[in-house]
C-alpha cells in the first residue's frame, strides 16, 4: 500500500506582516511552499500529493510548483475558512484513491524544515498504531513568581505538537465523515481523529513521534530569519 501527503497552504501572511500568503514568501531565496513540496516529493512510496491553497492563489501556486514536479502530479484544492475545512477539502480530493492508500500524512506547508525522516517515522507510527504525531520538547511552564504551574507536575514533560501528522486512511476518512455530521471543527487533524475515536469507541492510538524545535512553523517575520539561519 502507498501513502498520500497533504500540504496545507491556505493560510495568510497577517502575523508575518506580509501582504501575501506566508508560504509564498522566500526562505533563503526559495518560497516556503516550494521547500515543503521538495521534501514531500522525496518521501518514498507516496501515491498522491495534495496542496490546499487559499482562494485566489491557485494560479500563482501552480506556476511555482510546476517546475518542481517533473512527471509527478499534484492535486490543487481550494481551502476553506478554517483549518478543519481545508483538511476536509483535501480528503475529499483523495476519495477516489481511498482503496489504494493505507496512510495519509497532513503537513503545514509553513513548516519548511520538516525532514523526510520525520515523515517516514510518522507514517510508520500510523501504520502500526493508527496515528503518528510529531512532538518536540518545550521549556517547562513556570509561574511568574516561581514554581510549577498548578496542575502540571514537576516531572511532567511539556511538548509542542507539530506536523506532519499521519493516520491510517480508513480511520482518518471515517473521522472526517463523523465530524461533518456532528458539526465538529478541530484545531488540527489529531484533534478530529481523537474526538471521533472517543465518541465512537474505536481502538486507535495516537502516538508521539520524536521531533525537534527546528521543525518550526513560520508565523512571524523573525521565524523566516531563524529558518534561514538553520539552513546554513
Amino acid at each position: 500500500m502507498s501513502s498520500a501527503i497533504v500540504l496545507l497552504a491556505a493560510g495568510s501572511g497577517t502575523r508575518v506582516g506580509a501582504g501575501t500568503n506566508k508560504v509564498l514568501l522566500p526562505l533563503a531565496g526559495v518560497p516556503v511552499l516550494v521547500r515543503s513540496l521538495r521534501t514531500a516529493l522525496a518521501v518514498p512510496d507516496v501515491a498522491a500529493l495534495v496542496v490546499v491553497v487559499r482562494p485566489g492563489d491557485e494560479a500563482e501556486v501552480a506556476e511555482l510548483l510546476g517546475p518542481e514536479l517533473g512527471e509527478r502530479e499534484v492535486r490543487l484544492v481550494v481551502g476553506g475558512a478554517t483549518r478543519h475545512a481545508s483538511e476536509t477539502a483535501a480528503l475529499a480530493a483523495l476519495a477516489d484513491l481511498a482503496d489504494d492508500l493505507d496512510v495519509v500524512a497532513l503537513h503545514d506547508a509553513a513548516r519548511p524544515l520538516a525532514t523526510v525522516d520525520l515523515y517516514e517515522r510518522a507514517v510508520a507510527a500510523a501504520r502500526e498504531h493508527g496515528g503518528g504525531v510529531p512532538a518536540a520538547p518545550v521549556p517547562p511552564l513556570v509561574r511568574r513568581g516561581g514554581g510549577p504551574v498548578p496542575g502540571v507536575g514537576r516531572g511532567a514533560r511539556a511538548v509542542g505538537v507539530q506536523t506532519p501528522q499521519a493516520f491510517r486512511a480508513t480511520e482518518l476518512l471515517a473521522a472526517y465523515r463523523w465530524a461533518a455530521t456532528h458539526e465538529f471543527d478541530g484545531t488540527d487533524t489529531a484533534a478530529c481523529v481523537d474526538a471521533w475515536a472517543g465518541a465512537t469507541g474505536v481502538d486507535l492510538r495516537l502516538v508521539a513521534v520524536d521531533s525537534t524545535a527546528p521543525n518550526l512553523k513560520v508565523t512571524y517575520a523573525e521565524d523566516l530569519r531563524v529558518a534561514a539561519a538553520l539552513l546554513d
